[in-house]
């Protein structure tokens, strides 16, 4: 993998990884559930076609599951790419909750143009 950084921009509601020239070239996009109970829900992830396949979306979906330890808050993922690598890593990724998923899918048909 090349050398990247990740950070959250929380507020925005994205993770991103950044290339040595600082450029973002991938992405988790989520938003924070509040209610029945918190959790980060990534619903797409994306990198940069230049950028493809040097790892940079596993990094990403590493990076959130690891802010999810550090907050005590679970993720729920409706992103495919991230169900599919919490299934490939169930000892970083705990699986979700089945009541947070419906709540996050109905947070996201009550805010249909936020992704």
């Amino acid at each position: 993998m090349s050398d990247i950084s990740i950070r959250d921009d929380r507020p925005a509601g994205r993770l991103e990884a950044l290339g040595e020239d600082g450029e973002v070239v991938g992405r988790i996009e989520y938003f924070v559930l509040d209610s029945p109970a918190p959790a980060l829900v990534p619903v797409h992830t994306i990198v940069e076609p230049a950028h493809e396949g040097k790892g940079i979306a596993g990094s990403l979906a590493r990076e959130l599951y690891a802010i999810s330890g550090r907050e005590g808050v679970p993720v729920a993922p409706l992103c495919p790419y991230v169900v599919k690598w919490a299934e490939r890593h169930p000892e970083e990724a705990p699986a979700a909750d089945p009541a947070l998923l419906t709540a996050a899918k109905g947070w996201l048909r009550a805010h249909p143009g936020r992704f």
